[in-house]
């Protein structure tokens, strides 16, 4: 629970673009983006690792609120419905993405992507900028615009979709970080109202000092 609190971060959410502005997006990346010639380590298998624990762990929070009758937010009971498409998509990423391969991709030199892969940096970019809704014939306009500046190699090319998967997946580890940060704050929330209820019938001279013990909790 506390590692899906301490974990959010902002979910991939930029201006929507209409497909003429991902190609010039496109062409405006490829400007700007400096390839690294060092060889970081693999971050892209870990970083799955990490999302597919921290959806699993925020799963299991949003399942407890359930069987005690909690109420969940709609991103909640979204989350809790299609958690088997989630869990299918892991392990597809996990099936395309073996151990060393994207060590083969060329990598960001610069910015909020350094150390990673270009494409998926493209990726992250075609997500923010969709919402989550991948329109095929934008990304091509976005893919075929960039390569009007810089080529891609064709390993890149290949490794498009995968990318995207890992993208959409990265974004759904954010949206489940808020969830959990929520839902924790919710259960505290409850927690404290019915220690306050039940003190307030069973010892109502014991109420003050409730009290004093929940307001010191909330300031720190």
């Amino acid at each position: 629970m506390a590692k899906a609190c301490a974990a959010y971060e902002p979910p991939l959410r930029s201006e929507l673009f209409s497909s003429d502005q991902m190609a010039q997006h496109g062409r405006t990346l490829a400007g700007v983006h400096v390839l690294s010639p060092a060889s970081p380590p693999e971050r892209l298998l870990s970083r799955l690792a990490e999302n597919e624990a921290l959806l699993t762990e925020t799963r299991s929070l949003l399942l407890e609120a359930v069987t005690t009758d909690r109420r969940i937010t709609p991103a909640g009971e979204w989350l809790l419905d299609n958690f088997y498409l989630i869990e299918e998509q892991i392990r597809l990423a996990r099936r395309h993405l073996p151990k060393g391969y994207s060590r083969e991709l060329p990598r960001l030199r610069d910015g909020l992507s350094a150390g990673l892969p270009r494409v998926y940096d493209l990726a992250l970019e075609t997500i923010s900028h969709s919402d989550g809704r991948i329109d095929p014939h934008g990304l091509g306009r976005f893919v075929a615009a960039y390569q009007t500046v810089a080529v891609l190699k064709l390993g890149e090319l290949w490794a498009i979709p995968i990318m995207l998967r890992l993208a959409l997946l990265e974004n759904l580890r954010r949206v489940g970080a808020r969830i959990a940060a929520d839902r924790f704050d919710r259960n505290q929330a409850d927690h404290w109202a019915d220690r306050i209820t039940e003190t307030a019938g069973a010892d109502p001279k014991s109420l003050v000092l409730v009290l004093a013990t929940w307001r010191g909790r909330t300031r720190r």
